[in-house]
Parts: C-alpha cells; structure tokens; sequence
C-alpha cells in the first residue's frame, strides 16, 4: 500500500501526477503498521548497516536503535545459521516494560516494532511480513 499518485492543477490546466517519494511511501508503510497496531511505541525501517532510514520514534533514539537492531539482526542470523535453525524470521527482546521485535525486510533493510508486554506478537508478525515486502520493493537491491 503506497501512498496515491497526486494531480496538481493550477485552474483548468494539470501540470502533472506526482509520484509519492520513497519516503513518503515508507512513511506510509509505517502509517500502516501503526493503524493495525495502536499500541505500538514506535516503527522504524533502518538499512542492515544501522542507519535509521524511517520511523516514528524520538530523534533522540532512531540512530541507536538503528544500529542496535541491525546488530540484533545480524546475531540473529549468525545464531539461527550456525545451529541449522534456517533463515532467522525475527528477533524478540522482552524486557520488564516491553517488546522490540526486529525483522529483515529483504537483504537490505530492518524493520522494527516496539510495543507493550501485551503487544499481540502475531499480529505484528503479519503485519511485519507484509511491510518487509513493500520495504524491499521500496529500497531492496533488485
């Protein structure tokens, strides 16, 4: 689901369709997650490399979860790899106050949630796997 094309018109003359920017389609894909998941803390899509690319999280905290997820995420892989488990579909830390679940989205972005104890894990699994989809059509190497 991306964000719709615009029309700009200026009296009775269109100059033309705008094409939603990559960002504002990812702000978009997390728009998303956020309406199916209300009680999420916080969305963010970062490159495998750390870098926040999108999210909805305190400027004060995107560029270390960046890094911190894609880290998650790269142990995660080794771990599951290494002990035959297959491809690693998530990562989930718990701590006393709530979840961050990080999952890949495609082989060049991370995608992660933040919630509540209580946050339904399989719905942000489902939620996940669709918007891991439209990241990588998005920003994926193709």
């Amino acid at each position: 689901m991306g964000a719709s094309a615009r029309t700009t018109t200026t009296g009775d003359h269109t100059m033309g369709t705008r094409q939603p920017t990559k960002s504002e389609e990812l702000a978009t894909v997390i728009a998303s997650i956020r309406a199916a998941i209300p009680e999420l803390y916080g969305v963010m899509i970062a490159s495998t490399d750390g870098l926040a690319v999108a999210h909805d999280l305190p400027e004060d905290d995107a560029e270390r979860i960046a890094a911190m997820a894609a880290t998650a995420l790269g142990l995660g892989s080794r771990i599951t790899e290494r002990t035959n488990l297959g491809a690693l579909s998530e990562a989930v830390i718990r701590g006393s106050k709530g979840n961050l679940v990080v999952y890949a989205a495609g082989a060049d972005a991370v995608l992660v949630l933040t919630g509540p104890l209580e946050s339904n894990l399989a719905l942000m699994r489902m939620e996940a796997r669709v918007a891991g989809i439209q990241i990588n059509s998005l920003i994926g190497r193709h």
